[in-house]
């Protein structure tokens, strides 16, 4: 049902619903929010854990009521979370790139693992880290765009993805089949509205490849009690979204609630802020029954890839290495399933640039902290962790400091980056694109960005601000894309 176009909307459920259950969670578990550890033990391993295309909101630990991910909600309550961490690049290889490099635009020239590996420590890639094509790469088994000197090891896990055997329908087109003739595939123009009902168990798909041989890695490095980096890159919720049958029945797609959709929504958002991927475009638009299939798809792969990163986390405790094993999960940027009737990525909107962030690293407190982050962090705060040095030219901040305070901040807003520039602040999101058209939303009464107010006399103060701060940010980091200032 259509809504006449709201001026402000209810605060998000989980600022006011889920964060006391987790702090309860914490309290419960014997981690009570606030409490400093009393040693700050060694930390010889890092593991990094990238998924793909997750969007924060979706996970339990930030406040989603329907996608079951309990292994990562007991991550969320032994680490710290990071409900304002946002991403660079708002699709997988201007992100990816960003923050293996901390570097917003360009590459630097020492990389994350390279840095790990000139100070001692082993350095191994499983799956996708930097970008791969999804499904070609993983198909085809390929490197991608991947750079080889930042590993002493790496191992790609392929799969079938669309041409698994089960039920596959490509939804924006109506098509449901078990044929394995026909599927939309690689460079195809409808494989981002493919889910497959797998028929077998998962073990043969690329995530649990990837947690299989991260396993076998974890194993053999503290046998030999060598430092390791791991970085373990698993490939779903992309598309298409496939998983065994049992995660699809997890989420019957007729209880599904698609997102809330109101009248003229798209009437104040300037032509560049549209995204590539409408439900008009793509077409699935004209099967509402479908648009909540893709949630369900999306659903499934997220709780499959949550149980991968189960088995990880497990076999660290099962090891006995968790209190010299920092482990971190983020996402190379979020996503759109209908909301504003986007679908897809790269675009400059709230759904696409937040990221889930949580660091669980032993010494460090448990808690939640609403300090604006970036992914460029990730570099600097993993080289902390270890107790090794920082490349001189990295352009991300160290969030040690707010695991020790979650009230610390490394700075005041988040940048994203894509045909022109997001910048986040506490209570607003403004964006400025490279025709100079623009958007602001109040972040407090409208966060799911319905209304851009940024011709509103109310806020002429605010969005001048706004305007000033993200210039000093394209200055202090010498970016290349910026736009032509507004007529006034």
């Amino acid at each position: 049902m259509m809504e006449t176009k709201p001026r402000a909307r209810i605060s998000s459920w989980a600022a006011t619903r889920f964060l006391p259950m987790l702090l309860l969670g914490l309290t419960q578990t014997g981690i009570s929010y606030g409490e400093q550890g009393k040693s700050q033990p060694q930390i010889k391993n890092v593991v990094l854990i990238i998924s793909d295309d997750l969007k924060a909101s979706v996970l339990g630990c930030y406040g989603d009521r329907v996608c079951q991910t309990p292994h990562l909600d007991a991550l969320a309550r032994s680490g710290m979370v990071f409900q304002r961490a946002y991403c660079q690049g708002t699709w997988c290889a201007p992100s990816r790139q960003s923050f293996m490099h901390s570097r917003y635009q360009s590459g630097g020239e020492i990389n994350l693992g390279a840095n790990f590996q000139n100070q001692g420590f082993y350095s191994a890639r499983v799956g996708k880290i930097y970008h791969m094509r999804v499904p070609g790469d993983i198909i085809a088994g390929t490197n991608g765009l991947d750079i080889r000197s930042t590993w002493t090891d790496r191992f790609n896990s392929a799969g079938q993805e669309a041409h698994s055997p089960g039920e596959y329908a490509c939804l924006n087109l109506n098509v449901f089949t078990n044929d394995l003739a026909n599927r939309q595939s690689t460079k195809m123009p409808h494989r981002p509205f493919v889910t497959v009902v797998l028929d077998g168990d998962g073990s043969d798909q690329p995530d649990a490849k990837s947690a299989a041989k991260a396993i076998e890695i974890i194993n053999e490095k503290s046998a030999n009690d060598t430092p390791f980096f791991l970085a373990v890159g698993l490939v779903r919720p992309h598309y298409p979204m496939v998983a065994p049958k049992k995660y699809f029945e997890m989420y019957p797609w007729q209880n599904i609630k698609p997102p809330l959709q109101v009248a003229d929504d798209l009437a104040d958002i300037p032509p560049m802020g549209i995204a590539k991927s409408t439900s008009v475009k793509s077409g699935i638009g004209k099967y509402p029954d479908n648009q909540k299939r893709m949630w369900a798809g999306y659903y499934a792969s997220v709780t499959f890839m949550d149980d991968q990163v189960g088995k990880i986390v497990s076999e660290i405790d099962r090891l006995g290495i968790r209190d010299s094993t920092a482990i971190v999960f983020t996402s190379d940027h979020g996503y759109h399933l209908g909301e504003h009737e986007f679908w897809l990525k790269s675009n400059l909107h709230e759904e696409v640039t937040r990221v889930p962030l949580v660091i669980d690293a032993p010494g460090y407190r448990a808690g939640v902290s609403s300090s604006p982050v970036e992914l460029v962090d990730l570099y600097p705060t993993l080289s902390s962790l270890a107790s090794i040095k920082t490349p001189d030219d990295v352009e991300g901040s160290d969030l040690t400091p707010i695991l020790k305070d979650p009230n610390y901040r490394v700075r005041e807003t988040a940048l994203s980056i894509n045909n022109g520039f997001a910048l986040r602040g506490d209570q607003w999101t403004y964006i400025r694109y490279t025709d100079g058209s623009e958007e602001y939303y109040d972040m407090n009464s409208d966060p799911n960005q319905f209304q851009n107010i940024v011709d509103s006399p109310e806020v002429r103060g605010g969005v001048a601000e706004a305007r000033a701060a993200l210039d000093t940010r394209i200055e202090r980091h010498q970016l290349t894309r910026k736009p032509k200032k507004k007529k006034k």
